[in-house]
């Protein structure tokens, strides 16, 4: 078992006996010099032994002090190695959940930018669709959607999540050319069950009363959207994830009108990180990449 005396008196020691100065030891721990002097009372009255003599103006360090002093000072740089390299590491490596959507459709397109931005920063990308609990995973910064409400976390909008129709030019030509939002109520849908159908109908001036539970059914946009690529009907899809499918002639969006339903992606990650340098470079990195995308 240790028997050590208050580190906190331990930590004001060092300071003083590297300056042999109160002053100056006050003013590296932010501290007043009455409180430097205070410590180093406790903790010559702890040790039984005199630390420093005071002299006029000045004070110096005893036997007692110096040989301990000595000590100290090695230990406190062997503490301060040891998180040196747990800072370096943690420095080395950024890790970033998102949703299978965000990852698949636009993230992984593009992290290779922040890489080559910031070549001393490795990047690791989990996707997950459920919520990151900060306290537990070794995660630095998620991207999620919602309202932007979470307890705790810094939250910064990245874009809103909104939706439209789209379906392939080879199935529009298949079904006259042109749609109405009428159409919609009989032709086949991917993933007809999604709440963002009945949001967009409703929108369209269409009286719905229940989702869809025929036709194909998927587990993420990216899915659908490949499955609308291929044909199979027509999908409810965010623009800015499909704009280069949009440009290359493989997708069509029939309608002008896009809806929302009020969410959209955040980056979040825990308030008391937001100094992080790593954090701080992915969030400049990640907005001004946004802000370079058309749509």
């Amino acid at each position: 078992m240790r028997h050590l005396p208050p580190l906190a008196a331990v930590r004001v020691f060092e300071a003083a006996a590297r300056h042999e100065n109160f002053t100056t030891a006050a003013a590296e721990l932010g501290m007043t010099q009455a409180a430097v002097s205070y410590q180093i009372r406790l903790l010559e009255e702890r040790l039984g032994v005199p630390l420093f003599r005071r002299e006029r103006r000045r004070v110096v360090l005893t036997d007692a002090g110096r040989r301990a002093a000595s000590q100290l000072s090695a230990a406190f740089d062997s503490i301060d190695a040891a998180f040196a390299s747990v800072r370096a590491e943690d420095e080395a490596v950024l890790t970033v959940s998102t949703t299978n959507t965000f990852a698949n459709l636009w993230l992984a397109w593009r992290l290779g930018g922040f890489q080559l931005a910031h070549p001393d920063t490795a990047v690791r990308m989990q996707t997950d669709n459920r919520l990151i609990d900060f306290a537990a995973d070794e995660v630095d910064v998620a991207i999620r959607s919602g309202k932007g409400e979470w307890p705790g976390l810094a939250a910064h909008r990245l874009m809103a999540l909104d939706f439209t129709p789209m379906c392939s030019p080879g199935f529009l030509h298949d079904h006259g050319g042109r749609l109405d939002p009428a159409d919609l109520l009989r032709l086949p849908l991917i993933s007809g069950h999604d709440p963002w159908w009945a949001t967009w109908l409703r929108d369209a001036g269409l009286d719905v009363i229940a989702a869809r539970h025929t036709g194909i059914r998927l587990d993420s946009q990216a899915h659908e959207g490949r499955a609308a690529i291929a044909g199979q009907g027509v999908a409810m899809l965010t623009p800015l994830f499909w704009q280069n499918d949009l440009a290359a002639g493989r997708l069509v969006q029939p309608f002008a009108h896009v809806g929302s339903d009020g969410d959209a992606y955040w980056l979040v990650y825990p308030e008391a990180r937001a100094r992080v340098v790593k954090i701080k470079r992915f969030r400049e990195w990640l907005v001004a990449t946004l802000g370079d995308s058309p749509g």
